[in-house]
């Protein structure tokens, strides 16, 4: 699964790679944690956009706001079969934007965690689904997102048995593409890739603490012991 991702990029980078006609200024943040918001680029009935969208998918015939907090990721190999995610994986897909993600391992009797991200340090885009939500007691509406995972690149898989899709950039039109709804065609772009230049550095245990926020959190630590902050 992937329960910790970081988005720090500029501004001007994220307009160009995304083919975005505008965006807001998005915080820089090294340890988003699921419920929170998260910068998504989607097309939602016109141009291509940049929403902060909830992280923890609400389906629009759930009864409460809770059931978000378990929908934090999607399966790719089942997103046919399970309700949850069926229509938005026909209609509503999105990219959620990163820098790296965050995998524990497990060593000894602690997990360390690792960062993942491309070498060049380039940001990217991950396979998310979304939908729309009314609070039934107050008819507040609300739009949230999932992560869609798969199986490891091989440079990761020490780390973990799964990881997040990260869509190719020139595949993101098709992915967006909200008159898509060929799912057949969309679950190819979703099978594990060899994503060059993708690797995994440990980092400090610091950042199981979802509170702890900065840049020092995807600094390379050694692991022989002498990381012991937790």
């Amino acid at each position: 699964m992937c329960g910790r991702f970081a988005f720090y990029s500029p501004h001007e980078a994220v307009v160009r790679l995304f083919g975005l006609p505008a965006a807001p200024d998005v915080e820089p943040r090294w340890n988003i944690a699921p419920t929170q918001f998260v910068a998504t680029v989607r097309e939602a009935g016109g141009p291509r956009e940049l929403s902060m969208l909830y992280w923890g998918l609400i389906p629009s015939w759930a009864k409460e706001k809770a059931i978000g907090a378990r929908m934090i990721n999607a399966r790719s190999e089942t997103l046919t079969e399970k309700p949850s995610f069926r229509n938005a994986f026909r209609r509503r897909r999105c990219l959620i934007l990163a820098d790296g993600y965050y995998e524990w391992q497990r060593s000894g009797v602690a997990k360390q965690p690792y960062f993942i991200s491309f070498a060049d340090g380039q940001p990217f885009g991950m396979a998310g689904l979304w939908e729309r939500w009314r609070d039934p007691a107050t008819g507040e509406p609300l739009e949230s997102c999932c992560i869609v995972t798969t199986a490891p690149s091989p440079a990761v898989a020490q780390v973990h048995d799964r990881m997040p899709v990260i869509v190719a950039p020139g595949d993101y039109a098709e992915w967006l593409d909200p008159r898509n709804e060929d799912t057949g065609r969309l679950a190819r772009l979703l099978g594990p890739t060899a994503l060059p230049g993708l690797g995994a550095r440990p980092v400090s245990r610091r950042v199981n603490d979802a509170r702890n926020q900065g840049p020092e959190l995807i600094e390379r630590v050694d692991t022989d012991g002498t990381d012991t902050l937790s």
